[in-house]
């Protein structure tokens, strides 16, 4: 049975909204800057605008539209990224090396599923639009991914190049920190089935929180400048054994992108090298820097579920940067991957991984939801990550 008309209509502009925006993020970009591959964690952005269509190409045209013809059959090697389900790929570190196709010919490619998703999409029964809906949330993570990838390529080339033109400044704090008191015994955290979300959010269910405090904002460039001059990298005093460790053996002196120039500090962002902003939020931090920080400002990092509560309940200064939490990613109780391919999507990365919350400056706005659940590995820092604190009471 076809989904009803007035949805197909709206989603079928969404996905043209979301397909259009991706590309857009490229129009600065010339086919050597979507094309490197600055580290093993960062795709290109040739990589990223293909494998999202190949998402779409696999699992709803090849699967459910008969008579699909395949852009071109190789792809399906090329632009797989982890889906043990459908075979062999490309590894993902010699993503860079793929000079071809070109970004031209990756542009004929969306093109291609475009015109066959917009023409499909009418016969497409409930499920097969919430398969789109997915696809469209797998595309926005993958418009943030491409921006944190590119920017990390761009600060590795001693011109500095800006990916857009000058923007406002970032967002500023202007008050002190303050606390907020938790909510505390029985609360309830995870996607409640109404609307989008994807299967690590759920099921719904209880948490005990004991009580608590939370900050009314994350930690600002200014602060964290204080914690490097009263020898924040320099001293084990605050650090995790695996952060001391990563410090040590990589020489980390600062966050991610900052350096100091003519004296004055600068980091580098989308645009550019700029001056570092005293109040704006820390960005590019590790869960290990975020962790020593909380101890060094004696409190520590809050749980995803007192941070989710407090979400609920209209936890300010979200959105800049996404926030660590202390809880590592797990599955919650009852929960259940999907059956077939999507379901590798995020359960068998419940590993080794921590929690942020909250959103970034380069997360889709209507990408968010107070139960989102993004995760990294603890030494990671090229994603638009902070901080804010919590204590016990």
């Amino acid at each position: 049975m076809a989904g009803e008309p007035d949805r197909h209509k709206d989603l079928a502009r969404k996905f043209l909204e979301i397909r259009a925006y991706s590309s857009s993020l490229i129009a600065s970009l010339s086919d050597a800057d979507a094309t490197v591959q600055s580290m093993e964690d960062a795709s290109p952005a040739k990589w990223h605008l293909a494998h999202t269509s190949w998402f779409f190409e696999t699992f709803l045209l090849r699967d459910h539209v008969s008579g699909y013809k395949a852009f071109d059959d190789d792809y399906a090697y090329l632009f797989n990224s982890y889906y043990e389900a459908e075979g062999a790929r490309h590894a993902r570190p010699d993503r860079g090396l793929l000079t071809r196709p070109s970004l031209e010919e990756i542009g004929r490619y969306r093109a291609h599923v475009d015109t066959a998703m917009t023409e499909a999409m009418g016969g497409f029964s409930e499920d097969l639009l919430d398969l789109v809906v997915l696809g469209l949330h797998h595309e926005q993570q993958h418009q943030e991914l491409l921006q944190t990838d590119i920017l990390h390529l761009f600060s590795c080339n001693p011109l500095g190049p800006a990916v857009n033109e000058p923007k406002p400044r970032p967002a500023i704090i202007e008050s002190s920190m303050n606390w907020i008191t938790g909510m505390n015994g029985t609360q309830s955290i995870g996607h409640d089935d109404i609307g989008f979300a994807f299967d690590c959010e759920g099921p719904r269910h209880d948490v005990i929180l004991h009580s608590h405090a939370i900050a009314d904002r994350p930690i600002t460039n200014g602060e964290w400048a204080e914690f490097i001059a009263d020898g924040g990298y320099a001293k084990p005093d605050h650090w995790l054994s695996d952060g001391w460790a990563w410090v040590r053996n990589e020489n980390i002196v600062a966050p991610l992108y900052w350096r100091t120039r003519d004296g004055e500090m600068e980091e580098f962002t989308l645009q550019g090298w700029r001056k570092i902003v005293q109040c704006a939020p820390v960005r590019h931090i590790s869960l290990y820097e975020a962790d020593a920080y909380a101890s060094w400002a004696n409190a520590r990092l809050p749980t995803e579920a007192e941070w989710e509560v407090a979400a609920q309940n209209g936890l300010p200064g979200t959105g800049s940067v996404w926030e660590w939490t202390g809880s590592a990613y797990r599955p919650y109780p009852g929960f259940k991957a999907a059956e077939g391919a999507v379901g590798e999507y995020n359960g068998k990365f419940m590993s080794g991984q921590f929690v942020l919350r909250g959103g970034s400056v380069v997360t889709p706005p209507d990408h968010l939801r107070t139960t989102y659940r993004n995760f990294f590995y603890p030494h990671q820092r090229w994603q638009f990550a902070g901080v804010r604190l919590a204590k016990d009471l």
